[in-house]
């Protein structure tokens, strides 16, 4: 071969090896930690171009290079960092091969909070559900953004109206006023999909959606409300994405999703195949492993990979906003093993944390067997210490329509023998998926409010749905379900935030359910205090909370007529106390002359016993 040919290979072997050492790196996730975590274990996902054989180390002699795995695909590895002789501060990580070599600057920083100020939510608590785009528009300049996929529309049931973040922020004091204590936010994750107005097929898990605010503003948003004394719950989802989420174009592991975008099962909506104990594994896994749609992703949380990921993830947003719970969106769907590990990181992080995770079943048979410590031996510790009790939701509904009387409510209580811990159940009876309480009462408003006492003075920890305080009725489509915020928004010709902008009927509602509420929060037996009920005769039922120092007595009368009753059937539960004033109206009782309780028609009373 002649000299010149000779370099002239030499060269192209050269070019080639030089372009054979070009890779980039694009983000790491999470994208930052924080020092003195229980878990002193990190594990990066490092996202590039051709990443195939590159090596990392840190010249940081605290920050030790554990392991370091290669995905399937070339453009992702992990790696594993010892953090627990670390401190706050920045370091660099180096990725280098052949003789390219990327330096990139890691941040750990210092907790702004104890993991004991992660108060979490119990029965003491009263949560109010807002959905994020469907509550107030603070900043309508957000409303409109560069390569969105949904529009934003005013007129359109299932699109997008505007509310964010600086809106609810803009209605802290309102929601003090009202006497909730616990906001529980719709997911607000970037979610650049078709009708994503409802946040429930992310797209980024790390990015708060730019048409609600910013991480910045969900952050503010955390610190105001503390200020008030409010708390914060955020909407969670570990069983799927977006099908526009970044990761779908390039996957790290094919398994990290159940089946493909063309090639899936379809949802299977039998929850119960898991404490099933005649149940197959294929089955169960029809549950798991279902497509809620065809445009949310199922992921595979037994992934070990995915499974590292999403506990980060949770715990990021954790520290970095600071808030108190999770609400976890379609918690049977998700792989069980799982997420009783999710759980368990989370809560060795944070104590004092609650997580409520959504089992949308009637049957509290079944529900007692996803909350934690379960007592029939269901295949595992779930770990779950809070469930939706929709078992209760389904006797409050079948009463507000007039299907079943009071004892549907009755005969639930009766079954919380079942539950581990009945106190730390979610109660409701309507959310931003079914129709509301106030539209399938058909009207009857006193029936409505019978149904809000018996909500805020029973068991558990009730959640009330944005705006039902003041009249949204709906129907029984989502998008008249999740029906704007009469006042949040430009063009709404009055303001129910308002006193003076709310209507007779909008006040009448308003100032029931407020007086109830801080009837709740000053009387501590109605949270806290120990239950005791009587079946529901002649459509009347009673019940008793008590403290060490304080009892109420409940009066629920569904008689379309003024009654009278006899007290000595309850006399025992009375004890030495009598019926001081009914709290609701702040009036002595009335008794007949031979000492029956006369009862208004269609009411509750809330007795304070003395």
């Amino acid at each position: 071969m002649k000299p010149a040919l000779r370099l002239f290979f030499i060269f192209l072997l050269n070019l080639s090896a030089l372009f054979g050492q070009t890779f980039e790196i694009i983000r790491i996730e999470p994208p930052n930690w924080w020092e003195g975590m229980n878990n002193d274990t990190l594990q990066l996902m490092i996202h590039g171009k051709d990443l195939s054989g590159v090596r990392i180390s840190s010249e940081h002699e605290a920050i030790k290079i554990l392991n370091i795995y290669y995905a399937e695909s070339p453009n992702y590895l992990f790696v594993d960092i010892d953090l627990s002789s670390a401190e706050a501060g920045n370091f660099d990580l180096i990725f280098s091969r052949g003789a390219k070599e990327i330096k990139t600057s890691y941040t750990l920083l210092k907790r702004e909070h104890s993991p004991e100020n992660h108060k979490g939510f119990s029965q003491k608590d009263v949560l109010y559900l807002i959905m994020a785009d469907r509550f107030c528009d603070g900043n309508p300049g957000n409303n409109k953004i560069d390569d969105s996929l949904d529009e934003f529309t005013s007129f359109d049931l299932d699109g997008r109206k505007g509310g964010d973040l600086e809106g609810i922020i803009s209605k802290l004091d309102y929601l003090k006023e009202l006497g909730i204590t616990t906001i529980w936010i719709t997911p607000t994750l970037e979610n650049n999909m078709w009708m994503s107005y409802h946040g429930y097929a992310a797209t980024n898990l790390y990015r708060i959606d730019p048409r609600f605010g910013s991480n910045e503003l969900y952050k503010d948003l955390v610190n105001k409300a503390h200020s008030k004394d409010l708390k914060i719950v955020m909407d969670h989802v570990s069983n799927h994405i977006g099908i526009n989420h970044w990761w779908m174009k390039d996957l790290p592991f094919k398994n990290w999703i159940n089946g493909t975008p063309e090639s899936h099962l379809p949802a299977n909506h039998n929850k119960m195949t898991f404490p099933d104990p005649y149940s197959p594994v294929e089955s169960v896994n029809l549950t798991w492993n279902g497509w809620f749609t065809d445009y949310m992703v199922d992921l595979n949380q037994a992934d070990p990979f995915l499974k590292k990921y999403l506990i980060q993830n949770t715990i990021w947003w954790i520290e970095y906003l600071g808030i108190d719970g999770i609400r976890e969106d379609t918690f049977p769907y998700c792989d069980q093993y799982a997420m009783s590990d999710w759980l368990k990181a989370i809560f060795n992080e944070y104590p004092k944390f609650n997580i409520v995770g959504e089992i949308w079943t009637g049957e509290a048979a079944f529900l007692a067997a996803y909350q934690q410590k379960n007592k029939f031996g269901v295949h595992l510790n779930t770990n779950l210490p809070c469930v939706t009790d929709f078992a209760m939701a389904d006797a409050l509904r079948d009463y507000l329509s007039g299907r079943k009387g009071l004892e549907a409510v009755f005969n639930t209580l009766a079954q919380d023998y079942l539950y581990y811990d009945p106190a730390n159940l979610l109660t409701f009876f309507d959310n931003h998926d079914i129709s509301r309480g106030l539209y399938i009462a058909n009207g009857n408003i006193d029936r409505f409010k019978n149904a809000l006492t018996i909500l805020l003075t029973t068991r558990g920890i009730p959640k009330l749905l944005y705006g039902s305080e003041v009249g949204i009725t709906g129907e029984e489509s989502h998008g008249t379900i999740r029906s704007p915020f009469p006042g949040g928004f430009t063009g709404d010709k009055s303001s129910a935030f308002t006193e003076p902008g709310r209507n007779s009927f909008q006040k009448d509602i308003f100032n029931y359910t407020s007086k109830l509420l801080k009837i709740r929060k000053q009387y501590s037996s109605l949270s806290e205090g120990v239950l005791t009920h009587f079946y529901p005769f002649d459509k009347i039922y009673v019940y008793f909370r008590k403290t060490a120092d304080e009892s109420t007595m409940i009066i629920i009368n569904d008689n379309i007529n003024p009654v009278e009753i006899d007290l000595s059937l309850y006399r025992v539960q009375m004890g030495d106390n009598e019926i001081s004033k009914d709290l609701l109206t702040d009036e002595k009782p009335s008794f007949t002359k031979d000492g029956k309780l006369r009862l208004n028609k269609n009411s509750s009373h809330i007795y304070l016993l003395n």
